[in-house]
């Protein structure tokens, strides 16, 4: 035992002499067992690390996207950054876009909307300071909702309503952010990361109005919000500053604008002085009847009814005096129903479906049928008086038949897209340039029907076209809504004779004749919207939009499969 202990401290007695009871361990050699080599602390090995004398094997080739360009390039040739991996796509599978502040911001938005969310440029931010505080998310929401509220309730169209609200929330931060738009209800939802929950926030509009002088404040805000950066305070107060303003025109104005539209399409379709003043009354007393309901609670279609019965009364009863004044009384009515058509809403509904909203396209269409009936309504049963009871001899071929008056044919459709534009709310410096576009648009639609012997229908969407093209350069030059510079300047085009055509065919009880007429209208109609629409789009096809090569992204459909 005393020779061991002996071997023992021949080799090391001070590193195998125990100090004390705590450097016992289970884990010590026993004495004569050399210690292992001590653990490399500055390269720790792993599990997964292969054994020496295994050799590694050979990588995989790298797998290829079907998007990426030949050469095993990850950048396409002219845009500069790092090399991407073949294997992903984006960002770099399209040319980078550069959102300048100088484009519209309905331009930039669309653009970022049609765009993936990984693809969308970041916000940008202000320049960070020691404690940045943190986003107020529902602040920015419940802001992005009122103005969308505001927009969509003034008609606007449901693409430029998310691209609103996509620019106001992208402005102030929010950059994973998904703005929905239906008819009736508005929805936003902000994602912080891949790892956090969603904030979500919805706002139903329940009343609409038309006031064109607050959707142009509206744009203009949200315009000063995505290029000079104000705070939400500001644009709080902004906002409740255009929710508190007054209409421009008193309830008197709007009555005369009524009695003027009415007046001047009584001419357009041949009507002498004594058919400008009665149409003129007769829609004055309509608009009365429809405030009238308005105030007692009736909903939109009776009011409607209430509007269309004055303008019939007024023809029937000149109808029936034919023998003391010979009059063309089948202009008073057409007449009131040019005051009556919903123009604004048939241009919006067809707008939203060939943008893609279907669901806001079928409501806002199925709108203008409910309207379009109760019209049909108010005038049938007046008509079905006349004709039936009161022996009336309405002539309806009287009022298709076009006479060349082109002066007063082009004065009359300047008064009724100038009445037009008051009945519109809109603001005073944008009325003439609304009327200069309405009696352009007529003059081509003139020279096509009249002297060249077009079709109405071909006639009429072409002259919707240059309307709607006018008016989106328009809304380009001045950052705001293209709607103030649209809708009363198609109030020429709107299919009133051939309306009112049906409507005295039903009530004689000629069905055939009456469908074909309403078919025309429907067409007309149909015309004017997709005009427009076409209008707009060859301004933003052939302008500047942002970026270097980034064109606004169609969506995708289906084609067969």
């Amino acid at each position: 035992m005393a020779d061991r202990q002996r071997g023992g401290d021949a080799s090391d007695p001070e590193d195998r002499k125990p100090q004390s009871d705590e450097a016992h361990s289970a884990f010590t050699p026993p004495l004569g067992v050399p210690l292992p080599p001590p653990p490399e602390d500055e390269h720790p090995t792993s599990e997964f690390a292969l054994p020496n004398g295994v050799a590694e094997p050979e990588a995989e080739p790298e797998e290829r996207s079907a998007f990426a360009p030949p050469g095993g390039r990850g950048v396409p040739i002219g845009v500069h950054g790092p090399p991407a991996h073949p294997a992903f796509t984006p960002p770099y599978g399209m040319p980078l876009i550069s959102l300048t502040k100088e484009t519209p911001w309905q331009d930039r938005m669309r653009t970022m909307l049609r765009m993936p969310i990984a693809e969308r440029p970041v916000p940008e931010r202000m320049e960070k300071q020691e404690e940045e505080p943190a986003l107020p998310v529902p602040r920015i929401l419940d802001l992005t909702l009122r103005i969308g509220e505001l927009l969509l309730a003034g008609g606007e169209g449901a693409e430029d309503v998310e691209a609103a609200m996509f620019g106001v929330a992208h402005a102030y931060g929010l950059a994973r952010c998904e703005p929905t738009v239906t008819f009736t209800l508005l929805s936003v939802s902000y994602q912080p990361s891949l790892v956090e929950d969603p904030v979500t926030a919805s706002r139903t509009v329940r009343r609409r109005g038309t006031d064109y002088t607050r959707l142009s404040a509206v744009f203009r805000l949200v315009h000063d919000i995505t290029t000079q950066g104000l705070t939400l305070e500001e644009a709080y107060r902004r906002l409740a500053e255009i929710r508190r303003n007054r209409h421009p025109y008193p309830s008197w104005a709007l009555t005369a604008a009524a009695g003027l539209l009415a007046g001047g399409a009584s001419l357009l379709v041949g009507g002498g002085i004594v058919v400008f003043l009665a149409a003129a009354a007769g829609a004055m007393l309509g608009d009365r009847l429809a405030w009238l309901a308005s105030g007692r609670g009736l909903p939109e279609f009776y009011q409607f009814v209430a509007a269309a019965m004055p303008p019939a009364a007024m023809g029937v009863a000149l109808s029936a005096g034919q023998q003391y004044v010979h009059v063309q009384a089948s202009a008073v009515i057409t007449g009131g129903l040019f005051a009556l058509l919903p123009g604004r809403a048939l241009v919006a509904g067809v707008q939203d479906g060939l943008t893609g909203f279907y669901i806001t396209a079928a409501a806002r269409l199925l709108e203008v049928v409910y309207l379009v009936v109760g019209i049909v309504c108010g005038v049938l049963v007046v008509l079905y008086g006349g004709v039936h009871i009161g022996g009336g001899t309405l002539n309806p071929e009287a009022v298709l038949q076009r006479q060349e008056r082109p002066v007063i044919q082009i004065v009359a459709a300047m008064v009724l897209v100038a009445a037009f534009a008051v009945l519109l709310q809109q603001e005073r410096h944008t009325v003439l340039a609304a009327t200069l576009n309405g009696a352009v648009a007529w003059t081509v639609y003139g020279a096509l029907a009249d002297t060249a012997g077009l079709d109405p229908v071909p006639a009429t969407a072409i002259a919707a076209g240059l309307v709607g093209l006018f008016g989106q350069l328009m809304s380009r030059y001045w950052y705001t809504s293209a709607l103030p510079y649209v809708t009363a300047a198609i109030g020429p085009l709107l299919p009133g004779s051939a309306m009112y055509f049906a409507l005295l065919n039903f009530a004689k009880n000629e069905l055939n004749t009456g469908i074909a007429s309403l078919t025309k209208a429907a067409a007309l109609a149909l015309a004017i919207a997709i005009g427009v629409n076409l209008g707009s789009e060859m301004a933003r096809l052939f302008l500047k939009v942002p970026g270097e090569g980034a064109l606004r992204r169609a969506a995708k459909r289906t084609r067969g499969f």
